[in-house]
């Protein structure tokens, strides 16, 4: 047994990285702020000195799990890495998440998927439904056990020391604070009314949540068991769940049981029949990675801090367990600072020790950033790229998507630049997507069947108006990869536009750069502000490649 010392008034092994753990319980503090935090707020909530706080969140950004805006630090979608390796290394979300939207959909209610974490659940996925009162629950929020309907479930097969470890939980924390996803708890309950839930659900094989997290929200549960398992544990617990204005607890058991039942069996013949994943390309160059940019940033970036988590991302699809070999070797680092690493996440709860001289990620992971994220939009991806790019060239960039009729565009997202003239157009503005770059680009992804031209009007002398000639200019857009248009939406405008393309290698969006014609000619256009668009560009789409792995990203 290691020899024990004390950091932060926690007693930690001796080989713990004392950097990795700081760095942690500022993810942690980000995450519970809801993704923002001030320097002097994280010091605040961390205890930790200011200089120690500056140097992470520089290691941090540097990593591009965070954004220094201002005199504030802003979790960025790159941070979801980590949360995708367990989730990815888990399994079931790429398993079972189509299974859920579908019952969603048949429902017409929220559908979600939990697994057990210590005495809590997480979700590992959510089907939300759309209305006026929904479910704000994200991926990777952790709920108390007896506050839920998977809780008794999970429940069914705790150990007495798991018992244990609720009751002390309980104690040290009767209102649920230690559970910033759940409001304070109002009305104390007593500890045998969770185990006659848990008796319940060892009884019944579901469960039920009448309204034990707030009023009006219920909710019914069935456990998905992995065949695969010997006695067929449970693997996660999927729940329908509603609002009494819509239906009664009693309503969701007598009503939407048997189809969720149905789900559940349809969960387990995946579960049951699925191949076993291929190890998928573990992450390469990171030691090489994390060594220059010591080099370059010097004391201002914490070289273990960046290496510690790089081990995390070992993990994947195919590579559940690892032993401490298998990551040094994914990672480039040396053994022994790979194996200080997961002394210290096995310490903190992000790893736990398997059979066979392994390692497993756990759920505890998707506390590293996850849920703010999980949730997130294109234009909150593409912001902060765009506000960048207008800096570097100088003039205004914008976002848009093609409307529902496919015969306008409409901007989601826009960094002004501060000149005497400049382009004025606001979020939500439309436009005719043929007389646009940003208009032509999402056109010209489309097969040519289904491109809208609409009923094309000149709307200057230079507005390309003949139907042939849209359709000719539409495939020179698709060959060459960007559409340039030049005072045919207004006299003086100019302006060029590349797609954003989501995981498929759809085109979801695009973006542009516009200006005044007298600022640049055409060749300037293509020749400076081109590849400074496709850069940005590139960046949105690897942020939107992560954020969208296992979560929902709402582009319109």
């Amino acid at each position: 047994m290691p020899a024990k010392t004390t950091l932060d008034d926690r007693a930690v092994p001796a080989e713990a990285v004392t950097p990795l753990i700081r760095g942690v319980a500022v993810l942690r503090q980000l995450t519970e702020a809801g993704g923002t935090l001030s320097a002097s707020g994280l010091e605040r909530a961390t205890g930790l000195a200011r200089s120690t706080v500056d140097r992470i969140a520089s290691t941090l950004a540097r990593m591009g799990y965070v954004r220094l805006d201002g005199r504030d630090v802003v979790l960025a979608p790159p941070v979801m890495e980590l949360g995708n390796a367990y989730l990815a290394a888990l399994g079931l979300p790429a398993l079972l998440s189509a299974h859920a939207d579908a019952l969603a959909d048949e429902l017409d209610e929220s559908v979600s998927l939990a697994v057990g974490d210590r005495d809590g659940i997480r979700f590992i996925h959510q089907a939300t439904r759309r209305r006026a009162m929904s479910l704000s629950f994200r991926i990777g929020d952790r709920l108390p056990a007896e506050r839920t309907a998977p809780g008794p479930l999970f429940a069914t097969e705790w150990t007495d020391a798991e018992w244990d470890a609720w009751r002390e939980r309980r104690t040290a924390d009767p209102e649920d604070r230690g559970f910033p996803a759940v409001p304070p708890r109002e009305h104390l309950s007593f500890d045998a009314d969770f185990e006659r839930r848990a008796r319940r659900a060892r009884e019944d094989g579901w469960a039920l949540d009448d309204q034990l997290i707030e009023p009006g929200l219920v909710a019914v549960s069935v456990p998905v068991r992995d065949p695969r398992a010997g006695g067929g544990r449970i693997a996660c617990v999927a729940s329908v769940v509603s609002h009494t204005s819509r239906h009664t607890a009693a309503d969701l058991r007598d009503t939407l049981l048997p189809r969720l039942r149905t789900a559940v069996a349809e969960m387990e013949r995946e579960l049951r029949e699925a191949p076993e994943p291929p190890p998928g390309a573990a992450p390469a160059g990171l030691a090489v990675w994390t060594g220059a940019s010591k080099q370059e940033l010097g004391r201002e970036f914490v070289e273990s801090l960046a290496r510690g988590l790089t081990v995390l991302t070992a993990f994947g699809a195919g590579r559940a367990e690892l032993t401490l070999t298998d990551v040094a070797r994914a990672t480039g680092l040396a053994r022994a600072t790979a194996r200080r690493a997961l002394i210290t996440y096995e310490h903190l709860g992000l790893v736990r020790q398997s059979g066979n001289r392994g390692f497993a990620l756990t759920p505890r992971v998707l506390s590293l950033g996850y849920p703010p994220l999980s949730r997130t939009s294109l234009a909150h991806i593409a912001t902060p790229h765009l506000a960048e790019l207008a800096e570097r060239v100088h003039e205004s960039a914008s976002l848009a998507v093609l409307t529902p009729s496919g015969e306008e565009i409409q901007y989601t997202a826009r960094a002004a630049t501060s000149r005497v003239m400049s382009v004025n157009v606001t979020v939500g503005t439309r436009l005719p997507a043929y007389a646009t770059s940003l208009g032509r680009v999402l056109l010209a992804d489309l097969p040519p069947g289904e491109r809208q031209l609409g009923d094309p009007t000149p709307l200057t002398p230079r507005t390309t108006t003949d139907p042939a000639a849209l359709r000719a200019a539409l495939e020179d857009v698709r060959k060459r990869g960007y559409a340039l248009v030049d005072e045919e939406l207004e006299a003086g405008l100019r302006s060029v536009a590349v797609p954003v393309r989501d995981r498929t290698g759809r085109v979801v969006a695009a973006v542009n750069v516009a200006m005044h014609a007298a600022r640049r000619s055409v060749e300037e256009c293509v020749r400076d502000v081109l590849p400074e668009l496709a850069e940005t560009a590139g960046r949105v789409e690897g942020d939107l490649r992560v954020a969208g792995r296992f979560a929902r990203v709402v582009v319109a």
